[in-house]
């Protein structure tokens, strides 16, 4: 008998680099469901930027337009768009986010297609995510902090990054892409949704407090 029908017979599992079999990793960092989280925020992401995108070219076309999230003079996305922080490079933000969601998702998409991506592309992808996860935390420190303006579709974008960031951090620790020492890997794994309510908590509590006055009306 050859090597391959001996590992056929076997039943044994061929996974790639950066991968391990799904019953050897927590729900979250399993194949399919990983793939569909990470549709599911890339999509409510992207949406929320095509949504920002379409509002400034409103904007553009007639300055007098009112946005959709134009709720009050410290919720309102027409006057986001006026400070520099809204076009950090130069062009509106928002287009960052038509462009950079439209990798996890499809990414995602190819997953749930039965695609097994090679290492170097979950390197690729971490480092994608965490810069997206460190430029939503440069935005939400400006809009509390300097601002002082809050923008409800900003708002989407940041609470999809959470999970984004936590769960593709976790999935490539868990499977192997970065090596870490085994108890580390454990309390992500078994962490990962806590670490994501705690953050998504955490912002909440943060405008909150930031707007206590104005949520108040006082």
């Amino acid at each position: 008998m050859n090597h391959h029908a001996a590992h056929a017979e076997s039943g044994a599992e061929t996974v790639p680099a950066g991968h391990r079999p799904d019953n050897a990793v927590a729900v979250h960092s399993r194949h399919k469901p990983f793939a569909w989280l990470l549709l599911a925020t890339g999509v409510v992401g992207w949406i929320a930027s095509a949504i920002l995108v379409l509002e400034r070219l409103a904007v553009y076309v007639d300055p007098s337009h009112i946005t959709s999230c134009d709720v009050n003079p410290w919720v309102s996305c027409g006057e986001v768009f006026k400070t520099w922080q809204a076009a950090l490079f130069g062009f509106p933000n928002p287009f960052i986010g038509i462009v950079a969601f439209a990798v996890p998702i499809t990414t995602a998409m190819a997953m749930l297609a039965g695609a097994r991506f090679r290492r170097w592309y979950w390197i690729g992808l971490q480092v994608g995510v965490t810069l997206g996860f460190i430029f939503v935390v440069w935005l939400w420190s400006q809009a509390l902090f300097d601002i002082f303006i809050l923008c409800l579709y900003c708002i989407v974008v940041w609470a999809m990054m959470i999970p984004m960031f936590v769960m593709v951090t976790v999935r490539n620790l868990v499977h192997g892409v970065f090596k870490a020492p085994a108890r580390v890997v454990k309390f992500a794994s078994e962490w990962a949704w806590t670490l994501t309510i705690i953050l998504w908590v955490a912002t909440a509590a943060s405008v909150f407090i930031r707007f206590m006055n104005v949520f108040l009306g006082g």
